[in-house]
């Protein structure tokens, strides 16, 4: 009943887990892809999406300087759906 079975298992070296640096980088790496996909998830295009998030920054960007400017009155804005 007492069988010795370390004969049957690999070799010690098998059971090493990887060295912390090496760990870290593989966890840093599974996080990076994760947010990627997260961002992504669900959006056909990103590039569309990029420029619609640019044009819009930039239409914010000119209606700020158009108020520093002395443009008091609303700025009319038409949208697109």
């Amino acid at each position: 009943m007492g069988l010795c079975l370390s004969c049957c298992r690999g070799s010690s070296e098998e059971l090493l887990t990887p060295d912390a640096e090496l760990r870290r980088k593989q966890q840093l790496d599974a996080a990076e892809r994760r947010r990627v996909q997260n961002e992504t998830r669900g959006i056909k295009d990103p590039e569309k999406v990029r420029r619609m998030q640019q044009k819009a920054q930039e239409t914010e960007k000119r209606e700020q300087e158009a108020a520093k400017m002395g443009n008091t009155q609303p700025v009319l804005t038409w949208q697109q759906d």
